[in-house]
């Protein structure tokens, strides 16, 4: 009699769902995040704490709302609103997703290279290079489920932020009140900071990541034809709903701590003026101790190796399914090279603007402009799409799942407005 079949432990059930969720929130804290979370507490202070706690559900309905656009309609975000918008509309996204994620590359390459320099005192422009062209190899030649794996592992960089954050010795009570207890914007600057974070947590390139990566889940599993992914079991849509809400809730923990360490040490000695990451972790350095400075530079290094994948990665599945390329993470240079050619592209130009000395801090002005105006449009089509029992397959999103993510339209629609006004 053949022995019975050890059942996988509850542990071991959670660990092996975690997935395009939890790389898709680890990537969402790129180099530049980090900049604009630093700024916030720097700044600000403990005043927009609570928007650490206000974006997680947001993001967290956003993203799963892509995810079952991509596990139901079998297509990556692009190719299921080819199905419902004229191509034209789908190409000026798809375009302006590629501008603002290869500035937002030059700004982590460049975010990612001093904090090298920082290390180990070789100049940065090595590190521009050596960072630029090491990812764009890795992710050329390894498959999909090697880069999912060395992803996963790598959003475990961000607990550098959390540990960073108990290193101060904060007074939890005061974090608390200031956690839970929403303090209204009072000054432009603070509206303008609002108008950031809200960009920088609710972003366009993760809306097309995550979407794509479920469509490379399901070719992992065999179901090349397109007919073979329509459609997700209530066990799918589960465990997805569980990656989803710990990648999510995970990004926002880390920016919760990112902006609870620079209020406790940079704002609290009057260290306001800091336009990087590589100016708060210098500042951190000698107010929380060395061991904390450098925790907070690796993790700049470690996010980056995360973010840039995903920022070249989602501008690629967009334009090849506006273009009908063959694409994939799955696929070798040879069979997808107009999909790997726009992540080798993008990466190039994100090189050149570190090399033509372009400010970072503008650099990303800019990008928050594009994904200021890109985003609550984006949202806006994927709500229709998520709608449309045909193309779901008569599994749309639910009416609370609609709720919610009208809501972050509506703010983010807000936000496109108060960039201009700030």
């Amino acid at each position: 009699m053949p022995a019975k079949e050890k059942k996988p432990s509850l542990v071991r059930r959670f660990f092996s769902a975690l997935g395009p969720g939890v790389i898709t929130g680890a990537a969402d804290d790129d180099p530049s995040g980090i900049a604009t979370y630093s700024i916030a507490g720097a700044q600000h202070g403990l005043t927009l704490l609570w928007t650490a706690l206000i974006t997680w559900p947001l993001m967290a309905f956003v993203q799963m709302m892509c995810a079952r656009i991509g596990m139901v309609s079998g297509r990556g975000l692009a190719g299921a609103m080819h199905h419902k918008y004229p191509r034209p509309l789908i190409l000026v996204a798809a375009v302006a997703l590629f501008a603002a994620n290869s500035i937002n590359v030059g700004a982590d390459l460049s975010g990612m290279s001093d904090a090298a320099e920082m290390l180990t005192h070789i100049n940065s422009h090595f590190f521009v290079i050596f960072f630029g062209v090491g990812i764009s190899v890795a992710t050329i030649w390894f498959r999909y489920h090697q880069i999912a794996t060395i992803l996963k592992w790598l959003a475990l960089v961000l607990f550098a932020y959390v540990i960073t954050g108990f290193i101060v010795h904060p007074d939890w009570r005061m974090v608390a009140h200031a956690a839970f207890i929403p303090t209204w914007p009072k000054s432009h600057d603070q509206w303008g900071m609002l108008v950031a974070i809200l960009g920088t947590t609710i972003s366009p390139y993760l809306f097309f990541w995550q979407a794509s990566q479920e469509v490379e889940e399901d070719k992992a599993k065999g179901r090349r034809m397109l007919y073979r992914r329509f459609g997700a079991t209530p066990v799918e849509i589960i465990t997805r709903k569980i990656d989803v809400d710990v990648g999510t809730f995970f990004s926002n923990l880390v920016m919760f701590f990112i902006i609870l360490t620079t209020a406790l040490t940079l704002h609290r000695h009057g260290i306001t003026h800091i336009e990087t990451s590589k100016d708060a972790a210098q500042a951190l350095s000698p107010l929380a101790g060395k061991f904390a400075g450098t925790l907070f530079t690796l993790g700049i290094v470690g996010v980056g190796l995360l973010a840039i994948p995903t920022l070249t990665g989602s501008a690629a599945y967009a334009l090849a399914e506006t273009f009908a390329w063959r694409e994939g993470l799955d696929q070798r240079f040879r069979g997808a090279r107009p999909f790997y050619l726009v992540i080798v592209v993008s990466t190039l130009i994100g090189i050149a603007i570190d090399f033509l000395k372009v400010n970072p801090v503008r650099a990303l002005y800019w990008t928050a402009v594009i994904n200021g105006l890109l985003a609550p449009f984006l949202l806006l089509g994927i709500i229709f799409v998520a709608l449309d029992r045909k193309l779901m397959k008569q599994q749309p999103s639910s009416i609370p799942s609609v709720i919610v993510v009208s809501l972050a339209t509506l703010l983010m629609f807000g936000a496109a407005i108060g960039m201009f006004i700030f």
